[in-house]
């Protein structure tokens, strides 16, 4: 997604002490801005989760086998001013085509968050992306998405699965930066509650989905039992979120899912 132009006010710049002009770089929902060595986005979470989140971050860095980007406090101590955040910049950009480069990053850090105990901020959220996740696993109805294309087929094919559940990133695909000679990059930290095969088929599905891959990304990760069951929860999570924030949308969403869907109920018959 590219930056859609929103920079942040001079209040701001003051607030994190650093001096313009920025430079608009890709992705984020409203504007993502470099100034040097920090980078400036709005706030798009509570600011609980954020506080948290940035325990958890530090506790990450420093790593050798990847980085992350941790935000930095603004004048006084806070974790926002003027409805903006601050990051630390990182090197890093996304590589199309590198989804299994971008699965073991995800490995990396979910091996690394492993101990981390469920963030109670987590249960409270309502944004789109939460409730989806809620429909894939079975905590909301999924016949309240009544009409959203695919829905039906995918959770006739669900069945339990096993597997413990820990913090995990659920969007790592555009998320996982790469830069040469250094250790992955991840960014923008989704937090969810699921077992980390879940946020590997998230990759998977939007491999698929999104980004032109053909079955064989399947292939190198088929010895696990677990795979079809994930990779159905992961479309439903992907559909239902674009049904909510995008219910026009529903004749195109049908075509680029068709595909991915077919495969998912196939490898999990």
């Amino acid at each position: 997604m590219q930056t859609r132009g929103v920079s942040p006010p001079e209040a701001a710049l003051d607030a994190f002490r650093v001096e313009g002009p920025g430079q608009p770089l890709p992705g984020g929902q409203q504007g993502v801005w470099r100034f040097g060595g920090t980078v400036l986005k709005p706030l798009d979470t509570d600011l609980p989760l954020l506080t948290w989140m940035a325990g958890v971050l530090t506790r990450l860095d420093g790593r050798a086998d990847l980085r992350v980007r941790v935000p930095l406090r603004a004048a006084g101590g806070a974790w926002t001013a003027c409805g903006w955040t601050a990051w630390r910049y990182e090197p890093g950009s996304h590589l199309a085509g590198r989804w299994h480069d971008v699965i073991d990053a995800g490995r990396r850090l979910h091996a690394a968050l492993e101990a981390e105990p469920e963030p109670p901020a987590l249960r409270a959220r309502t944004d789109p992306w939460a409730l989806a996740d809620r429909v894939a696993w079975g905590e909301l109805p999924a016949a309240d998405h009544a009409g959203t294309p695919h829905l039906s087929v995918l959770t006739a094919a669900l069945r339990p699965v096993a597997g413990r559940r820990q913090l995990v990133h659920g969007d790592l695909t555009g998320n996982v930066l790469f830069s040469p000679g250094l250790p992955p990059l991840v960014i923008d930290l989704s937090p969810y509650w699921r077992p980390p095969g879940f946020a590997t088929a998230v990759v998977l599905a939007d491999a698929l989905v999104h980004e032109g891959a053909g079955p064989e990304v399947l292939a190198p990760l088929r010895a696990d039992p677990a795979l079809p069951q994930h990779l159905l929860r992961a479309l439903v999570f992907r559909l239902v979120r674009e049904h909510l924030q995008h219910p026009a949308e529903r004749d195109r969403t049908e075509d680029r899912y068709a595909a991915a869907v077919e495969r998912a109920v196939r490898l999990a018959g």
